[in-house]
């Protein structure tokens, strides 16, 4: 999927306005990308939690953006379980410690979306790396900020967790794989 050079992806459709409120300073000035129709929900959803310096919206949404996109390659659990198997990329896991406790993917890596734009360090820029959560929301943030923040080769694994559960990989609980 394409988005714009250096946006967050934070889709209106889930949790939102937490989202917003947990990974963008609430002085920082906002310009919103919406599906058409969608703007004023944006805005009010958004000043319902504080966030008040929206300058305004791209009339017209991603279509309208006449420059060169940025892509994250979007994948399904399948292609997901495959690009685990193969063990070739850095596999991350975005979700909370508990639910990561309950289980994970077999030597992926965690770093809960909340704190990731303070652990860049961890990663290596020039790696490839698949990314999931519970269900395909919160690593579809984490792909646009890490694209944001200069890393090239980004994988959102769509399903998430409760999908790949269901795959062919090595899944483990608590520590150890």
């Amino acid at each position: 999927k394409g988005h714009i050079a250096g946006a967050i992806n934070i889709g209106l459709k889930g949790q939102y306005a937490p989202w917003v409120g947990a990974l963008i300073e609430g002085s920082r000035k906002l310009v919103l990308v919406t599906e058409q129709g969608e703007e004023e929900e944006a805005v009010l959803r958004l000043a319902r939690v504080g966030y008040e310096n929206v300058l305004g919206y791209l009339e017209g949404g991603v279509a309208a953006w006449d420059e060169e996109l940025q892509i994250v390659n979007d994948v399904t659990t399948a292609e997901g379980a495959a690009i685990i198997n193969a063990k070739q990329q850095v596999i991350l896991d975005v979700r909370k410690p508990g639910e990561v406790e309950a289980g994970h993917v077999c030597s992926s890596v965690h770093i809960r979306l909340q704190v990731l734009q303070t652990r860049f360090e961890e990663l290596n820029k020039t790696d490839k790396i698949a990314i999931y959560c519970a269900g395909g929301y919160r690593s579809m943030i984490a792909s646009s900020i890490l694209k944001a923040n200069g890393f090239e080769n980004i994988t959102n694994i769509q399903g998430g967790y409760s999908k790949l559960q269901l795959e062919d990989i090595t899944l483990v609980e608590g520590e150890a794989c």
